[in-house]
């Protein structure tokens, strides 16, 4: 998928919709297929189902593809499964190979197997090379197609090669040099073509200090060589060496983009791909899960609290004191969350650094409890009068944002070694953790000196 920034401003889809809604015209038709797919896809993903409806009825059949590679996934699987084998495999006509497989891995296996049976020999051949990849790898996100050259023709013999081609492909910086066994070799740059003499070898100016990307590197890795070599395109090579693809900076762009969306998302429980106009029950079947989740780590919370009833019941004020030591540590811990899973994101953490920055972690952790602790007993004692409330809320305080720090910095860590998302399920467990330990050690220290 390669969306883009849409064009398209809001009094625009104001206005479409606005001429939707009185009708469909011939005059609201060709506004529609005037716009480009990027504006039309923003379009669709900005209206309600109603309007989503009419819009898709007034789209011509090439530009509804080029559409369909700018939706989500979760949009696109939509329009996908409301089509028969003969109207995908219409639609699959001069889209790009990548985002072709992006396409039919939202499809039934069933769907799939007959779109590709309607290919042809080469471009089936393409499709399933790219298909026989992971999505999140170099081999999901690459393109098969390109231009490749021979180390020993001579530049002249490129230009006339390339006079045969009725254009080159999208994002094309460099051809690609391989052997007689397509094994990578090097690449040769089209700025460096057109400023060397006709008669050069391709073998005398072509880049050989170039690495291919192997086929099951992750994306997210991929993204990071990307931004950190300042990249348009680069080769991708299959176990034995041989050149099979290449990733362009495009493709690049979206997973950056889907990462961010990830992260984000994932906190609050939700898909990246989520509609923002789903159906209503669509959206509430989505969002029980998590809340769900959310009731019994509550439940959770609430049975601590209980085991120190006879507690509160004696010192009321505990009941009003006890949110503040949970709320310091969900927050604390959070800020270590977000920055240990950016890290991550980012490949900064290894076996090197893993340690040190969770002794960091502690120590920041035990700083702010102790300045915290001051302010709220301070507080605390002009409050209620009573010192040893004052005490057991500071203690408690320096208890919970060190551990809150420790799961903070540990959560993401164990999560990912157990292969569970840490954007999707760390707020969770630790939002539990810093209210069970926030509440044993409020409550049970008070219990302790009120018992």
């Amino acid at each position: 998928m390669a969306q883009q920034q849409s064009s398209i401003s809001d009094t625009q889809i104001q206005a479409l919709n606005e001429a939707l809604e009185q009708g469909v015209s011939p005059q609201v038709s060709m506004m529609l297929n005037s716009l480009s797919s990027a504006d039309i896809a923003h379009l669709l993903e900005s209206s309600p189902p109603k309007i989503r409806t009419l819009i898709w009825q007034l789209l011509e059949k090439e530009l509804a593809a080029e559409v369909l590679q700018e939706l989500g996934d979760d949009l696109r699987q939509f329009y996908l499964e409301q089509m028969n084998v003969d109207e995908v495999a219409a639609l699959t006509e001069n889209i790009d190979t990548d985002d072709l497989a992006d396409m039919l891995q939202l499809l039934p296996d069933t769907i799939t197997r007959q779109v590709l049976a309607s290919m042809d020999a080469q471009d089936r051949h393409r499709v399933e090379q790219v298909l026989s990849y992971p999505e999140d790898t170099a081999g999901g996100l690459m393109n098969t197609d390109m231009i490749t050259v021979r180390p020993s023709n001579t530049l002249d013999v490129v230009f006339r090669y390339l006079r045969r081609h009725p254009e080159l492909p999208e994002m094309t910086d460099a051809l690609l040099v391989v052997n007689r066994r397509d094994e990578f070799i090097g690449v040769l740059p089209i700025s460096k073509m057109l400023t060397t003499h006709p008669s050069i070898s391709v073998r005398e100016v072509m880049q050989t200090d170039i690495q291919a990307i192997p086929a099951n590197m992750p994306a997210n890795k991929v993204a990071q060589l990307f931004e950190r070599q300042d990249l348009v395109s680069a080769p991708v090579m299959d176990d034995e060496g041989k050149l099979v693809g290449r990733i362009t900076v495009d493709d690049v762009v979206d997973v950056i983009r889907e990462e961010g969306e990830h992260s984000l998302m994932s906190m609050a429980g939700l898909d990246e791909d989520a509609d923002t106009f789903a159906p209503v029950l669509k959206t509430a079947r989505s969002r029980a899960i998590w809340l769900g989740i959310n009731l019994l780590t509550a439940f959770i919370a609430s049975g601590v609290i209980g085991m120190f009833q006879d507690t509160i019941d004696k010192v009321v004020a505990l009941a009003v004191l006890m949110p503040i030591v949970a709320s310091m540590g969900g927050i604390a811990g959070s800020q270590t969350l977000t920055l240990v899973i950016r890290a991550m994101a980012l490949g900064q953490i290894g076996q090197s650094n893993v340690r040190w920055l969770i002794s960091r972690e502690c120590i920041v952790g035990f700083l702010n409890g102790c300045l915290w602790a001051v302010v709220v007993s301070i507080a605390s004692m002009l409050w209620f009068k009573d010192p040893i409330i004052s005490a057991v809320i500071a203690l408690a305080m320096v208890v919970n944002l060190l551990i809150a720090a420790i799961a903070g910095a540990g959560l993401p860590l164990l999560l990912k070694a157990m292969r569970i998302d840490p954007a999707l399920a760390g707020s969770v467990v630790l939002t539990t953790i810093t209210d069970v330990v926030g509440f044993v050690a409020f409550l049970g220290l008070a219990s302790y000196f009120f018992g």
